[in-house]
């Protein structure tokens, strides 16, 4: 027993002897030690930067994205864009214009700056009150003055350098009223109105001679007879401003739906002749004769409107579809007025065979109609009851059309089947001064030779190119601003609709097209501004079809463009989830990496304190 107790002493003795041997310290230290609040090590950052390798390469990865799915887009001068449509919107394009009176063997006046002022007073009472229309001269206009007399001659302060008139050059002149034609073309080489762009009218007092007025084919006019100084004032200021500023329109202006020019600034002339029923009879035409005299000088004279091309065709089996009747008092088939909506047969007419008829480019048709024996001769009343000179009629914005009955039918013998017959030239001649009437009213002109006016009735010389050069002057002012304000409007559309698309595609083409539009707009205002109606014309033309071009591009019109919705449900499926995932990663990395730095931190501010 004794041995017993003193092995067990002995071994609680030894048990006993390692913890006597620990530091005094660590007891209390392992009693204040809260591993939930402290820990001993620093944490480590390897998971940390794990997950942020892993981020930063999708953060790299995203400018490739989105790169990959980046519309292309060219830059688009908006702001010069927003101008020009203002400034289109808001003022009017004026003309200067350029004014000359002339008063010949007027020997009891010498106030030369009155009259000046006298005109230009009656001139602003013909002016609309409200604002000037567009392509007028408004009141942007200079009048000079000259009295040649037998013994003065006088000029007003307007009229300057080689721009005066020279007095005595109509002191040969005791007939004018008898060779019309010839006394314009002595006023013209006096004035050489073609390159000074003046309007000139003169006034030769001629006792015991009636009031007699005539507007040359140029830019002059000239009023003879016995008149007082103040009606011939009056006369002045109504032939300046309604035949020489407005074209002899009360309106002043043409308006923009009746413009038979393209958007693309082209016109194809299309002559059609329409063999109703062939079996009656067939006729053909030498069209080249027919281009010679009257196609030649109008595409010549029309080139700054507009480029026009010309086209013909022969068609049989082209019936009518509106009705006529017989009418014994006239001796033939009546056609009114009322029916001339339904004559054209669309079923029967191919007409539109152009390869222009499908673009932007404008077409009218000019029909010379043929009709059968059933209907022959086939003639046109008007509403007052009498038969039409022309027997033709125009549609707005389509043609016209001539109903030529031909000798066969007034003759009234019976022919050969399909036998051939060509028109002759006295024909042709007398269907192409139609075809020119026809023409000017569908460009917005008088197709008469009299302009029947507030004081007095002028009569209008014709010129051989069917357009006289005051007419040339009225088209391209119209025509001017109406394609200014159609680029405007265009220019601003296509602006507010890219702007409105974020992701349409815009081509460097379209880019281009705009610039040079934009380009060619000002040149034709700084034209404008100059008075130079031509240039301004071919310039606002080209701006005009340029704005189209860009706007009606392919690439505009393709279904290349999708919305950043569409965009975001085709890629989110595919980066979304990961992206997600790896944002959490990181975001619980870093606050795990707080939390385990606050412990750590803690642990070594109470291992200090201790």
């Amino acid at each position: 027993m004794p041995d017993g107790a003193s092995r067990d002493s002995a071994m609680a003795e030894i048990s006993e002897a390692p913890t006597s041997s620990d530091p005094p310290n660590t007891k209390s230290e392992e009693e204040h030690f809260d591993p939930k609040t402290m820990r001993k090590t620093k944490p480590g950052l390897k998971r940390l930067f794990l997950t942020l390798t892993v981020f930063i390469s999708f953060l790299i990865a995203l400018p490739f994205l989105l790169k990959s799915i980046e519309i292309y887009r060219a830059p688009l001068p908006f702001e010069d864009i927003d101008l020009l449509s203002t400034e289109m919107e808001k003022n009017h394009l004026v003309f200067p214009c350029q004014f000359q009176a002339v008063f010949v063997n007027f020997d009891d006046i010498t106030a030369v700056n009155e009259l000046g002022l006298l005109i230009d007073s009656h001139m602003q009472k013909l002016t609309l009150e409200n604002s000037p229309p567009c392509g007028t001269c408004g009141n942007n206009v200079t009048v000079a003055v000259t009295i040649d007399s037998s013994s003065n001659c006088i000029h007003n302060e307007s009229g300057n350098g080689d721009g005066k008139w020279q007095c005595g050059m109509l002191n040969g002149f005791d007939k004018v009223n008898d060779h019309d034609e010839d006394f314009d073309e002595y006023l013209e080489s006096l004035l050489d109105s073609k390159n000074r762009k003046v309007y000139t009218v003169v006034v030769m007092n001629r006792k015991q001679e009636d009031v007699r007025i005539v507007v040359g084919q140029y830019r002059h006019a000239w009023i003879v007879g016995n008149d007082s100084v103040e009606k011939a004032v009056e006369k002045m200021a109504e032939i300046f401003i309604k035949v020489f500023v407005n074209g002899g329109k009360e309106e002043g202006s043409i308006r923009g739906e009746f413009m038979p020019v393209g958007a693309d600034g082209k016109v194809v002339l299309s002559f059609s002749l329409l063999n109703s029923d062939p079996h009656d009879w067939v006729y053909d035409w030498d069209f080249k004769e027919l281009a010679e005299i009257l196609l030649a000088p109008v595409v010549d004279a029309l080139r700054p409107v507009a480029d026009i091309s010309v086209e013909s065709q022969v068609l049989y089996h082209t019936p009518k579809s509106s009705y006529s009747y017989w009418d014994d008092t006239q001796g033939s088939y009546i056609f009114s007025t009322k029916d001339l909506p339904f004559f054209v047969n669309s079923n029967e007419w191919h007409l539109d065979t152009s390869t222009a008829a499908g673009g932007r480019s404008k077409v009218l048709h000019f029909v010379l109609y043929v009709p059968s024996a059933k209907e022959c001769p086939l003639k046109l009343q008007l509403p007052n009851g009498e038969i039409s000179m022309t027997n033709g009629f125009i549609s707005p914005m389509w043609g016209g059309i001539i109903v030529w009955n031909p000798p066969a039918c007034v003759e009234n013998f019976q022919m050969q089947h399909l036998s051939r017959h060509k028109i002759s030239s006295e024909d042709l001649k007398m269907i192409s001064e139609v075809f020119m009437g026809q023409l000017r009213q569908l460009f917005g002109l008088k197709s008469e030779s009299l302009y029947v006016g507030g004081f007095a009735t002028s009569v209008l010389l014709t010129s051989d190119k069917g357009f006289a050069e005051w007419e040339l002057d009225v088209l391209s002012r119209h025509h001017t601003c109406f394609n200014l304000l159609q680029c405007g409007t265009t220019l601003g559309s296509l602006s507010r609709l890219v702007q409105s698309l974020p992701r349409m595609i815009i081509m460097d083409e379209i880019g281009k097209q705009v610039k040079y539009s934009l380009e060619a707009a000002k040149l034709s205002l700084g034209n404008v501004s100059l008075g130079y109606s031509d240039a301004s014309a071919v310039s606002s033309r080209k701006a005009r079809a340029l704005a189209e071009d860009a706007f009606y591009h392919p690439s505009m019109m393709s279904v290349s463009y999708y919305s950043f919705e569409h965009c975001f449900a085709v890629y989110s499926p595919f980066f979304l989830p990961v992206s997600l995932h790896v944002l959490l990663a990181v975001i619980r990395e870093w606050k795990r990496y707080k939390v385990e730095n606050r412990k750590y931190l803690a642990w070594k501010v109470k291992v200090k304190v201790e």
